[in-house]
C-alpha cells in the first residue's frame, strides 16, 4: 500500500510538474514610460461649518484633522512635495454666489517647510460652504507641470453645497486630460448620501474612498495615501484613438490612456518586425453607473481589415473594470529587409447607461502595448501556440498516458513478484 501511494504521488507530481512549465511562463518586461519627477501631493481640507462638530473622539471634526495633519507633516517623505488646500475656510456669510468661489491654497505645493506648514493649518477654524468641485479644480491645476505622480487627497465631512457644478463630473474631467492624477477621497463620520459622492469622486479617478470616524484612523490613512505617492508609478501616456485604422496613431510598447464614448470603437496602429511578438491587453473602467451585461473587445486585423487574433470578449454585468489582451507572434523573414507589418487595434465595448447618466466625457480606457522578441525555442510558451489552448490539452494527455503506462507496468511487474513468491 506505501509503495502504491507513493507511485502514484510520484505520478501526480510529474503531471503537475510538466503543466506548471507550460501554463506558467515568465513575464515579459514592457518598455513603459515612467515619471521621473518628484511626486506631487495636494491635501484638500474641507473647513465648513459642520467641521465644528464633536463627534470624533470627544472633540470636533476640526481639531481631529489639525491633529492628524501635524502628524502627516512630520512623517512625510522628503521627495514628496506637498501642498494644502482648503475650502469653506474664509466666508461665512450666506450668498451661495461666493460661497462657492471659496477656496484657497493654504500652503503652495513644493519642498515642505514643516514648521510653516504647521502655522498655517493652525489658523484654520471652521466657517463656510462647501465647495468640493471648485476646490478640486484648483487642487488640480495646482499640480499642473511634471511627469512624476500626482495625487489630491479630500477630506470632507458633507456633501458639495455648490451644484449644479457636480464633484463627479469635475472628476471624470480631470481624468479624461490624461495627466496621470489620482483622487483619494476620505469622508469624516459620513452618510449615505457623502459616502455615494466620495466615492464617485475616487472612483473616477482610480482613487480610493475611506470612512474616517477616529482621529488615529485619519492620520493613519492620510499617511499612507501621502507614502504611495512616494513610490514609482508607471505614468501613462495620454492618447487619442481614431474612428479607423487608418488615422490611427502609431504606437510604440508602452502604456496608454484614451477615453472611449459608449458602444462606439477606437483604433491604434503598431508596427511589428519580422521575427517580433505583439502582446497588447485593454481595460475600460465604468466610472459611473452603467447597465449590467457589458463588455470590451480587443481586436488586430491587418490594415485591410482581415481579422489576425481577437481577445475574449467578456462581461457579466458584476465588475466595474473589465480587460482582455491578445498575442500576435509575427513569423521570421528570409529577408535582411523585410518590412514591419502595420497591426490595426481595434477596442470595442458594449457599456450602456440608464435615462439621466451622463455618457460625456468617454469612459476612461487603459491600453497597453508591447513588442518584444518572438519565440526562438520551445522553452518559450509562444512556440506552444497556448493562445489557441490545445497544445496545452495535448501536453496534458500525454502527460496522462505517460503516467498510466508507468504505473501499469509497475502494477504488473508487482504482481509477479508476489505470484512468485
Amino acid at each position: 500500500m506505501i509503495t502504491r501511494t507513493r507511485l502514484a504521488a510520484g505520478a501526480c507530481a510529474l503531471l503537475a510538474a510538466l503543466t506548471a512549465g507550460i501554463a506558467f511562463p515568465a513575464p515579459a518586461a514592457a518598455g513603459e514610460p515612467t515619471g521621473e519627477d518628484a511626486p506631487k501631493v495636494n491635501l484638500v481640507l474641507d473647513v465648513s461649518g459642520s467641521m465644528r462638530t464633536r463627534d470624533i473622539d470627544g472633540g470636533t471634526r476640526m481639531a481631529a484633522a489639525k491633529q492628524a495633519f501635524n502628524e502627516v507633516l512630520d512623517a512625510t517623505p522628503e521627495e514628496v512635495r506637498l501642498g494644502i488646500r482648503t475650502l469653506g475656510a474664509d466666508y461665512p456669510g450666506d450668498d451661495r454666489k461666493t460661497g462657492c468661489k471659496d477656496t484657497a491654497q493654504l500652503y503652495p505645493v513644493g519642498p515642505l517647510d514643516r514648521t510653516e506648514a504647521k502655522t498655517a493649518v493652525a489658523t484654520l477654524a471652521p466657517t463656510g460652504w462647501t465647495p468640493i468641485g471648485p476646490a478640486l479644480l484648483q487642487a488640480a491645476d495646482d499640480l499642473d507641470g511634471g511627469d512624476g505622480s500626482k495625487r489630491i487627497v479630500l477630506i470632507s465631512d458633507g456633501e458639495d453645497t455648490c451644484a449644479p457644478l457636480d464633484p463627479c463630473e469635475v472628476a471624470r474631467e480631470i481624468a479624461a486630460k490624461g495627466i496621470g492624477l489620482t483622487i483619494d477621497t476620505l469622508g469624516l463620520v459620513p452618510n449615505a448620501k457623502m459616502r455615494q459622492q466620495l466615492s464617485c469622486i475616487a472612483e473616477a479617478t482610480g482613487g480610493t474612498y475611506t470612512s474616517v470616524e477616529h482621529t488615529d484612523e485619519l492620520t493613519d490613512k492620510v499617511n499612507q495615501l501621502v507614502d504611495r505617492a512616494a513610490d514609482p508609478v508607471v505614468t501613462p501616456v495620454a492618447t487619442e484613438g481614431a474612428d479607423a485604422c487608418a488615422k490611427a496613431p502609431t504606437l510604440k510598447s508602452g502604456l496608454y490612456t484614451d477615453r472611449e464614448e459608449f458602444g462606439r470603437q477606437r483604433w491604434y496602429r503598431v508596427d511589428v518586425e519580422p521575427g517580433q511578438e505583439l502582446r497588447a491587453s485593454v481595460s475600460v473602467g465604468a466610472d459611473r453607473a452603467v447597465n449590467p451585461s457589458y463588455g470590451v473587445l480587443l481586436r488586430a486585423v491587418t490594415v485591410h481589415g482581415r481579422e489576425i487574433v481577437r481577445g475574449e470578449a467578456a462581461g457579466n454585468g458584476r465588475t466595474d473594470v473589465l480587460s482582455t489582451g491578445l498575442r500576435y507572434p509575427k513569423a521570421a523573414s528570409d529577408e535582411e529587409d523585410a518590412p514591419a507589418e502595420t497591426v490595426c487595434l481595434q477596442v470595442t465595448n458594449s457599456f450602456s447607461v440608464a435615462a439621466g447618466v451622463k455618457t460625456t466625457p468617454g469612459l476612461p480606457v487603459e491600453l497597453t502595448v508591447d513588442v518584444v522578441d518572438g519565440p526562438s525555442d520551445a522553452g518559450d510558451v509562444a512556440s506552444f501556440g497556448l493562445g489557441r489552448g490545445w497544445w496545452l490539452l495535448g501536453a496534458l494527455i500525454l502527460a496522462g498516458f505517460l503516467a498510466g503506462l508507468l504505473w501499469g507496468w509497475l502494477s504488473r511487474w508487482r504482481f509477479a513478484v508476489w505470484r512468485t513468491n
